[in-house]
């Protein structure tokens, strides 16, 4: 229910911001104090088609942000590109593309 605060591993108050019955919930947690200096990286995406086929675009696309905010904290804290050379077909203009999709 929004409004509703939930404990999450002992510690962690969890609040629930919005819920639409069997479609979506919106909650948020502190994550902490940060060192000075920190970045906080919001990612949000909506509008997924609810089948089988959206279902698996969700998870394409939540596994390519793990793996793209990985590459950023690799480049901004030791300088490496992580990207360089991984993603061919998207650097030529040629998106990957998901069965199914």
């Amino acid at each position: 229910m929004a409004g509703t605060t939930v404990i999450w591993w002992k510690n962690a108050a969890v609040e629930v911001n919005e819920v639409e019955a069997n479609k979506r919930i919106v909650f948020h947690w502190d994550g902490g104090t940060g060192e000075d200096g920190g970045t906080l990286v919001i990612i949000e995406e909506s509008g997924w088609r609810e089948d089988e086929a959206g279902r698996r675009g969700t998870y394409l696309n939540c596994e390519g942000w793990t793996q793209m905010r990985c590459c950023m904290k690799a480049f901004v804290e030791y300088g490496i590109n992580l990207r360089e050379g991984f993603f061919l077909s998207e650097m030529r203009g040629d998106p990957a593309e998901a069965p199914d999709r």
